[in-house]
């Protein structure tokens, strides 16, 4: 266990008290400030947010490769030698129009700010200016020299504290945090849908082509044609496993109001805690709408919301 000496360390406290009364305080039960959430997001919240991480950069590259080799398969081997065009007009319509919305997920939860803590802002001049109380303290991170709101844990990769950080994901090269969370959750949720579809039209593909001549199938040669759609049933059958998993992880992460960090590090639940539908509400916007499944719309996270600084 710390001693009080090291657990003040990132600790400002107010005025009037001598170095041994501020170890002591250190170690009394916590309170807590109420600070505008203006004061603490970040003012390139904004502005175009890119991690320069090499290998999540490489992870989103092998992403969008993997939606367009879905593609290619799913259109020049099963739909445009298809002899049904109703059914490759629809299908081909559901198919792109939910891998649109899957690849512009991506890359809103890529480059939104997750919600990025003010950098070096716990400054003498700016902590004098939250006027503590006696007795009051805010802690401040180390790493990034920024006061730390609860809830906010900090990010090696992105090198900043992130309020209500789930996790960092690669495949997005980013953060899982309170203002990109919706578009993490429809990407996984439109990934899954893609790779559920595709499996479904392989399946269907494969049995009209036992049925009929395979050179009357595609225009590729068979084994060409075998070869592409078992690499695209295997593709599709490993992240239609993967993306509900994490699709499943997340919602439920939502309606309890608890992030994976949180579950993890087993913190101790200091926050309101609100119904499942109002958590839904407050990641996605309010009220319910189509706007909710739409990666272009951001939600409203309320302009008055409060954060709360362990004191």
């Amino acid at each position: 266990m710390k001693s009080p000496v090291h657990r003040c360390r990132d600790v400002e406290h107010g005025r009037g008290q001598s170095g041994a009364g501020a170890g002591a305080n250190c170690l009394q039960a916590e309170q807590r400030i109420p600070i505008s959430k203006d004061v603490i997001t970040s003012t390139s919240a904004s502005a175009m947010w890119f991690i320069r991480d090499a290998c999540g950069i490489v992870c989103a590259i092998i992403t969008w490769l993997l939606v367009f080799y879905a593609e290619f398969v799913v259109l020049f081997v099963m739909l445009l030698p298809s002899k049904n065009l109703t059914y490759s007009i629809v299908n081909g319509t559901l198919f792109n129009s939910l891998a649109f919305l899957a690849l512009a997920s991506h890359l809103r939860a890529m480059c939104t700010d997750p919600g990025a803590v003010p950098k070096g802002n716990a400054t003498k001049e700016y902590i004098e200016s939250l006027q503590l109380k006696p007795g009051q303290v805010v802690y401040k991170c180390p790493k990034c020299c920024s006061i730390k709101p609860d809830r906010a844990h900090h990010c090696s990769v992105c090198k900043r504290c992130i309020r209500k950080m789930d996790h960092h994901c690669p495949w997005v090269n980013n953060c899982v945090g309170e203002n990109n969370q919706k578009y993490f959750v429809l990407f996984t949720m439109y990934i899954a849908l893609i790779s559920l579809h595709s499996l479904v039209m392989v399946v269907f593909h494969f049995l009209n082509c036992f049925e009929d001549d395979w050179t009357k199938c595609s225009t590729f040669s068979p084994p060409a044609t075998v070869i592409l759609l078992i690499l695209l049933c295997f593709e599709g059958l490993l992240f239609l496993i993967f993306t509900s998993v994490m699709f499943g992880t997340q919602v439920h992460s939502i309606c309890t109001d608890e992030t994976g960090i949180e579950q993890l590090k087993k913190e101790e639940r200091r926050w309101a805690k609100k119904t499942k539908w109002m958590n839904m509400r407050a990641v996605f916007g309010h009220p319910f709408s189509i706007l909710w499944f739409s990666p272009f719309s951001t939600p409203d996270h309320g302009k008055a919301e409060t954060y709360q600084y362990v004191v």
